[in-house]
């Protein structure tokens, strides 16, 4: 009798506190998650600085370095030893503040967790002083006391070797490209909002900016400098607000697009009280408005800012502050989406659509509305002429042979030629019209003798049929109707020409 083994009882794991270390780089990984993450939150704190000018530098997409200058009140030199350490902040004192918040920042985590991913160096100068302090961060704390240096008015705080110590997000962040357009969009984003501060974004060793805009009483105006002016001269100013507190309480205004507008992607841009936040139940019920709007695979441009009383809004609900949890959101979003509805409707009169234009011939008639091609690009890019292989015949009707229509040819080349060459397609055109130009009747006699011999089906299909090319040395594909002929071109001409086009139209009628 064999006895099996008693099964081992297994201990539930103890429960250890982790190392401060180790939660603040944790912690550092939710709030930085990437490089944009790090401006969003350095952009946000010069605006909490009352600046009127930022500026942005990127090297390799944030990776190696982002800079961030200002011209704000700049950091007191008795704070400059806490500056960087968790849960450190000007913004609040108690958590009953965070119902009526009005900056950016209120957690004190941002710069603490950009000094666990990454080396951090502070040049600060407040009004009044003879000089700036430089210092340097790593994990939450001075490297060195701070240095006297010289310093322009504001802040500027660089971040270099951004996860430097976090090997799989630095590996999973190598497209550089890709974060510095992230980059540019935050950045124009926040240009376009507040109109009042001057922005700038340039990469590192750049001479010129990928964004440019200075302090401008038009919002339409920092809207044109962004994002161009096609895209500012077919948007409708929009308004909306409520104040009834048993539903909702808000103003909302801004810009969207007409129907004028196309683009491949929606571009929504939202501030709920000067935050930057996104609202995925808002931005589904505009597209659904601009579904039967737009034509198909076309998205809109939007520009909303909504002022709500700030204990209708909670900001602490998302790690980066993405996003914030509304007071009555349904019936906001509800009323929002119809007074969309309604602006649309009553500017939908007309429809502009831009015209490629077609480079005529001396041998091509002028070409019709219906010939030209529309351009969809909202940014108005140059007709670009149709590579010679990418031509498709789309009008049956053209006469058999017609293939001139097809080629490009530089008109100029024709002006120089010799006058008498008017005159011998003169002629030429007579030849091919023998009933109207003969003047002998023996000549009349054998076109009617030729008439009267011809098969007149055969002779249909020929006149009417459309060279579609050749298919291979001896056999042209013509087209007749919804039919499809192999003509026997080498032997077209002989006495059995008839018999060997109706073979192939046995073999080959489709």
């Amino acid at each position: 009798m064999e006895i099996e083994p008693a099964e081992e009882v297994k201990e539930p794991p103890r429960i250890h506190r982790l190392d401060e270390p180790v939660v603040n780089r944790i912690a550092a990984g939710e709030v930085i998650q990437r490089p944009v993450s790090a401006v969003k939150e350095l952009v946000e704190n010069s605006l909490d600085a009352s600046s009127t000018s930022i500026s942005v530098l990127v090297k390799d997409g944030g990776l190696k370095l982002i800079q961030v200058s200002d011209d704000g009140h700049g950091i007191r030199y008795e704070d400059l030893p806490i500056l960087c350490e968790r849960h450190t902040t000007s913004k609040l004192s108690k958590y009953e503040d965070l119902q009526s918040i009005k900056s950016m920042g209120f957690r004190g985590e941002a710069l603490a967790s950009m000094t666990y991913v990454g080396h951090v160096t502070v040049t600060t100068i407040t009004r009044g002083q003879l000089h700036g302090y430089r210092v340097s961060y790593r994990d939450g704390v001075m490297e060195n006391e701070p240095k006297a240096c010289a310093a322009v008015k504001g802040t500027q705080i660089v971040i270099e070797n951004l996860f430097y110590n976090m090997i799989a997000r630095r590996k999973t962040l190598q497209n550089s490209a890709d974060d510095y357009t992230k980059i540019v969009d935050l950045l124009s984003r926040f240009a376009i909002h507040h109109i009042d501060v001057s922005f700038s974004c340039r990469k590192h060793g750049a001479a010129r900016a990928d964004v440019h805009s200075v302090a401008t009483p038009s919002r339409l105006n920092a809207i044109r400098s962004v994002y161009g002016l096609l895209v500012a001269q077919n948007l409708i100013k929009i308004e909306a607000s409520d104040h009834d507190p048993s539903s909702s309480v808000f103003e909302m205004d801004g810009f969207i697009s007409n129907s004028n507008y196309v683009a491949k992607k929606t571009t929504m841009v939202l501030f709920i009280n000067d935050r930057l936040v996104e609202c995925t139940a808002l931005k589904r019920a505009l597209e659904v408005v601009y579904v039967a709007t737009l034509p198909k695979a076309s998205k809109p441009f939007i520009y909303m800012s909504i002022t709500l009383p700030p204990e209708h809004v909670d900001v602490n609900v998302h790690p980066t502050k993405r996003e914030v949890s509304l007071l009555n959101q349904e019936v906001i979003v509800e009323k929002m989406q119809s007074v969309v509805e309604s602006v649309l409707r009553n500017s939908n009169e007309s429809r502009t659509f831009q015209e490629q234009t077609v480079e005529a011939t001396p041998s091509v008639p002028s070409v019709t509305n219906n010939d030209l091609h529309l351009s969809p690009s909202p940014s108005g890019s140059k007709s670009q002429r149709v590579p010679v292989n990418k031509i498709v015949r789309t009008d049956s009707s053209d006469p058999a042979g017609r293939m001139h229509a097809y080629l490009y040819k530089n008109p100029q080349k024709y002006l120089g030629r010799d006058s008498s060459l008017t005159t011998v397609r003169s002629s030429v055109r007579q030849r091919r019209n023998l009933k109207e130009t003969a003047d002998l009747t023996s000549i009349q006699e054998l076109i009617n003798d030729i008439d009267s011999k011809c098969h007149s089906d055969l002779l249909d299909i020929v006149r009417q049929s459309t060279y579609v090319g050749m298919a291979d040395d001896v056999f042209a594909l013509l087209q007749h109707n919804t039919h499809l002929y192999l003509a026997n071109v080498v032997n077209l001409s002989n006495p059995d020409a008839e018999h060997n086009f109706n073979e192939n139209h046995k073999l080959a009628a489709a």
